[in-house]
């Protein structure tokens, strides 16, 4: 039964007093604006590529705004957002359109962005999450291109502006209000990001702004269907402002309901360095920005063909790479799907799936997800920089296998070949670690390591098996890791029996 708030009537003490109790659900609606990998600007042919470029570089008299110049649109950005539209099972129409948007802000450089409104490439389509071990389905409004404004540099009293990212292509995803925790919008974002990415149509960088996030928050007592005015909130660069600005804001919207305050539907920023939200303007509407069709370009009739052409080429999506790893190579879901979170981690353990068959698939897991991924943590080290190659760490696993090193002594073969990018077998010959195995080798240090070590034999003796453990691991120090495990402890035992 729907919950409502307490009637206007009620004494104010009274309507504080019910809405201290009264349980609130948070719904959030995410707008996720993602720059194509496209050679050049959206309606010019000016480059793209303007990260680390010197400012106003990219720019020519359609990008600047200049009067009389005509937009051309970029074949390759409607190609793109044709992918993903259909990657996140969207509806292609037959035929859509450019409108302008207007409105006056110093970073658009024609008083108006060329965008869409009723017409969008894509629609109605969704994208699944897993958040906090419940799969959630995520519906999706819209998928639609538009060009990307100048950016705004503050300094001191003064503001400068940089307009090569003016024009660059801009593909907006807009959800439905469905999700409805800060976990959930984080888990939808890093879903569609790692998706774009597998599609290859965007970099997903949210440091460089190539991957941004506009949040849509409301509140509401738990069972109504009517929402508070929706609050818009802008300036998150990373997925932990998503999260931080979605907890901050819910509170602060009870805390207002409950104060007897009113909500405004308004546009709010983040600020990380204050941990809180601020009131930027008030929220326009879409009549605000008096749309209507671009007059300098024609619409677009979405040719049946070429669009199942696209369809035909998408990649295998994270999701169902995931379930195949698990099926394929009987890797736990788990770990399948924390190797295909990133296409090119997923590729690397592909190879070396594919080098070594799926029986030893676990092997190349275990590595992966263990030694290989602290190291590139470590470093800062991007997968497909590393200096070993798939053929490299198959070689690796094939010495272990074969027994020709141990488990201690891999690990520093492994750290020098991170480093160095040389082969495991050139390492283990040069730093002399492949394994000894040789039982007449192992007992000379075995007696050696009992006579040193009374009190652990004398724990041994007295039934305490950790006392074992203790005594192989001094074996293996005293070899430097190059001892056989298992023919250390045989070997260990039978001596300690003698005793």
């Amino acid at each position: 039964m729907p919950v409502n708030l307490p009637p206007a009537s009620l004494p104010l003490n009274s309507r504080i007093a019910i809405l201290a109790w009264m349980p609130f659900e948070t719904v959030i609606g995410l707008e996720v604006h993602a720059q194509l990998l496209t050679r050049s600007k959206m309606f010019c042919s000016c480059s793209a590529d303007y990260v680390n470029t010197d400012p106003n570089t990219h720019v020519c008299p359609i990008c600047l705004g200049m009067p009389g110049t005509l937009p051309v649109i970029n074949k390759k950005a409607v190609e793109y957002t044709v992918m993903t539209a259909l990657a996140l099972s969207c509806t292609i129409p037959e035929h859509t359109k450019f409108d302008r948007k207007n409105y006056c802000y110093p970073d658009l450089m024609k008083g108006y962005q060329i965008s869409q409104y009723d017409a969008p490439i894509g629609r109605e389509g969704w994208l699944t999450i897993d958040s906090n071990g419940d799969r959630k389905r995520i519906n999706i409004t819209r998928v639609h291109l538009e060009e990307d404004v100048a950016k705004l540099w503050h300094r001191g009293d003064h503001s400068l502006i940089d307009v090569n990212r003016s024009g660059v292509p801009l593909m907006e995803v807009v959800s439905e209000p469905e999700m409805s925790s800060p976990e959930e919008a984080r888990d939808y974002l890093v879903k569609l990001r790692t998706i774009l990415r597998y599609l290859g149509v965007s970099t997903g960088n949210m440091e460089e702004g190539s991957f941004r996030c506009d949040a849509n928050i409301s509140i509401r007592p738990q069972g109504n269907t009517t929402l508070s005015p929706k609050i818009e909130v802008k300036n998150l660069n990373s997925f932990r402002a998503v999260y931080q600005a979605l907890e901050y804001e819910a509170r602060r919207q009870r805390k207002v309901i409950e104060e007897d305050g009113q909500l405004l539907q308004e546009t709010r920023g983040w600020l990380e360095e204050r941990g809180m939200t601020v009131s930027q303007r008030t929220k326009e509407y879409a009549d605000d920005y008096r749309y209507f069709p671009e007059p300098d370009l024609p619409p677009l009739v979405m040719d049946r063909a070429w669009v199942e052409e696209i369809g035909a080429r998408l990649p295998e999506l994270p999701e169902a790479r995931r379930d195949r790893f698990a099926t394929q190579y009987g890797l736990p879901l788990y770990d399948a799907g924390v190797l295909t979170a990133a296409k090119t981690m997923a590729d690397y353990f592909e190879n070396c799936a594919t080098l070594v068959g799926p029986g030893r698939a676990k092997s190349v897991s275990n590595w992966l997800l263990g030694d290989f991924s602290r190291l590139l943590n470590a470093t800062g080290t991007e997968i497909e920089d590393v200096r070993i190659v798939p053929e490299n760490l198959v070689e690796l696993l094939d010495l272990i296998d074969g027994g020709t090193v141990s488990g201690p002594a891999a690990k520093a073969v492994f750290e020098e070949m991170f480093d160095s990018g040389k082969r495991a077998p050139d390492i283990v010959a040069d730093k002399k670690l492949s394994q000894i195995s040789d039982a007449d080798d192992l007992r000379v240090v075995v007696r050696q390591t009992i006579g040193e070590n009374a009190d652990a034999v004398s724990d041994y003796h007295a039934g305490k098996e950790q006392a074992l453990k203790y005594l192989i691991g001094q074996v293996m120090r005293a070899t430097r890791g190059r001892a056989n495990p298992a023919i250390a402890r045989e070997i260990l035992t039978e001596e300690l029996g003698g005793n």
